[in-house]
């Protein structure tokens, strides 16, 4: 028996920085967007108890350390279930780029063995387990666009925007989400009242208000210490896209496209820099025990 499904990437739309919590995380407050663009985890069980993991991707240590694993591992220690299973990850989503790669395939391995173990455990205590593992595991688990607050983990489903076209570009290079947050509270400002705006922005399903909110806290860091991804936003503004910003901490542009000519133009200009990917905007996850087998 075996379950495959897509694990979706992620974008910000904003991310607010509050200040920073007693357990040495900072508070956030983030607009979250899933995306077409996904990872495909296949799992299969075993009754052995036994976890393998294999991937397609070199840059990316299939072992214990991987977080899919440990999220297996993790379900399997909590619910006490004797069964195993065999996971294997296609990675579509570039690796190190601020899309949530690595959480969302912890948030499939989740959905998937949770159905596969016919465990029945809800979302919500699907992505209170998933908190354990990363911040972004909760907001992976429910796809769509949510507000995400607290260190990231506490998630408020909003209503689902239209699809939209996106392009991305992922520079050849990665950037450290600890250092970007550590230089942050070194040298980083925060745009207040971001993520209020952007809520009253989804709320008219109108992608033109959203493109004028989109802010995040980290993008000032990130473009201080990677000048070209400043020049490459600005080719996208010059391009007559409505909406640019970099995702997470980094280093993955996104730009909002209205039409084809808008699409090509950018793509050709943003091509000799990395890797570009056309992809849309993503709608809500299906609830636990909807997979499809």
């Amino acid at each position: 028996m075996e379950i495959t499904l897509l694990a979706p990437a992620k974008i910000n739309l904003t991310l607010e920085i509050k200040g920073r919590r007693p357990d040495g995380y900072h508070e956030v407050a983030m607009v979250m967007q899933s995306l077409e663009l996904a990872d495909t985890i296949t799992c299969r069980l075993r009754s052995d108890g036994k976890i393998f993991l294999e991937g397609n991707h070199p840059e990316v240590a299939w072992n214990e350390t991987n977080l899919a694993w440990r999220a297996a591992w993790l379900l399997q220690e909590v619910s006490g279930v004797k069964l195993g299973a065999e996971i294997l990850v296609e990675k579509r989503i570039p690796v190190a780029a601020g899309l949530a790669g690595g959480s969302t395939d912890a948030a499939g391995v989740l959905r998937a063995l949770n159905q596969l173990w016919n465990l029945n455990w809800s979302r919500e205590k699907l992505a209170e387990l998933g908190a354990r593992l990363g911040s972004d595991v909760p907001f992976c688990l429910y796809g769509g666009t949510a507000l995400a607050t607290g260190r990231g983990e506490q998630i408020q489903p909003l209503p689902a925007l239209p699809q939209h076209s996106l392009l991305l570009l992922k520079p050849p290079y990665g950037v450290s989400t600890a250092e970007i947050y550590g230089l942050y509270a070194r040298m980083g400002r925060s745009q207040q009242g971001q993520t209020e705006r952007m809520l009253a922005a989804v709320r008219t399903g109108n992608w033109q208000e959203v493109a004028r909110h989109l802010a995040n806290d980290l993008e000032q860091i990130t473009l201080a210490l990677a000048p070209d991804l400043k020049e490459l936003k600005e080719a996208a503004c010059r391009a007559g896209c409505p909406g640019v910003l970099m995702s997470g901490s980094g280093p993955t542009l996104f730009a909002l496209i209205n039409d084809e000519a808008q699409d090509q133009e950018l793509a050709q200009r943003w091509q000799e820099a990395g890797q570009v990917i056309r992809t849309k905007t993503g709608l809500p996850l299906p609830l636990p025990g909807e997979e499809q087998m």
